[in-house]
């Protein structure tokens, strides 16, 4: 599969500076999910499973499928089992 390029709003970009997400994590998960789920006709949601200081984390990005693909927002939780399909 080859890389894809994707917009980062304004508002993504403030939430991975406020929590801390590292922008490598990111292009990881957005390159090569473990998983891609839709969240509703347009919007997809990836997220793999990652390392963050020593702990096992599930990385979620929102995306908009529009040409390039837009990432709406990031997020990590400790509640893999919720999310995970």
């Amino acid at each position: 599969m080859s890389k894809v390029d994707f917009i980062i709003s304004n508002h993504a970009a403030i939430e991975i500076n406020r929590r801390n997400i590292r922008i490598e994590d990111i292009q990881q998960v957005l390159n090569s999910p473990q998983q891609i789920i839709s969240a509703r006709p347009g919007r997809k949601i990836y997220q793999s499973i990652v390392d963050m200081g020593g702990k096992q984390y599930l990385l979620r990005l929102i995306v908009d499928e529009e040409n390039p693909p837009v990432l709406v927002t990031v997020y990590r939780t400790s509640k893999v089992q919720k999310y995970w399909r």
